[in-house]
């Protein structure tokens, strides 16, 4: 059960996220966060004592609704298949969320401390993707040449590269997203290779 405390975390979490989606990184004013949320900005600093960890805050929060494609059960290859294909209808449905996680991928470039956010986050999933894929390979769901830790590389990338504005829009993501399944083989209902 969340308590309270939890509750007002969150809000004040997706407050500073939808903050970010509307106005931009630049656009991110404490204040604003805390007014949405009908809190002072001293119990936003309650919270949050900086304004990097509120951003943590958003950044776990994104990357949460990432995790959240990644279901546990069916075979590695039904896993990595399954994961493409939601991201796809994340970014999607929810495009602030590509918004949010652009923006906070360019600040990133001049921003030290953001940087330092980002790379442990890519980190993260740059290693539950080689893990997937390593399964996928062991099972005999993706071909054995695989580069488990390159192609894990090249998925994060091209996701990441999914959020920049000039990407994500038109038909180009979808393209994309389905041209990396045909290339691991995730793409049929039964994608399973054969080992001959």
């Amino acid at each position: 059960m969340e308590t309270t405390k939890e509750k007002r975390r969150q809000e004040l979490v997706v407050a500073a996220f939808n903050q970010i989606a509307e106005h931009g990184f630049e656009g991110l004013r404490t204040r604003d966060v805390a007014a949405e949320v009908g809190v002072n900005i001293a119990t936003l600093h309650y919270y949050f004592l900086t304004k990097e960890s509120l951003i943590r805050g958003v950044l776990e929060h994104a990357m949460g609704r990432f995790r959240s494609t990644l279901a546990p059960h069916g075979t590695p290859g039904d896993q990595l298949r399954n994961h493409l294909r939601a991201v796809r209808k994340l970014l999607v449905e929810e495009p602030e969320l590509g918004s949010v996680m652009g923006e906070l991928a360019l600040r990133s470039s001049r921003d030290k401390a953001m940087a330092a956010l980002m790379t442990e986050m890519y980190d993260a999933w740059h290693s539950t993707m080689r893990g997937l894929l390593r399964r996928a390979v062991k099972e005999g769901h993706l071909r054995p040449e695989i580069d488990s830790d390159g192609v894990a590389a090249l998925v994060v990338a091209a996701l990441t590269a999914m959020t920049l504005p000039t990407i994500s829009s038109g038909q180009r993501t979808d393209q994309a997203m389905r041209q990396l399944e045909r290339w691991l083989g995730v793409s049929g209902p039964k994608a399973r290779r054969s080992s001959n």
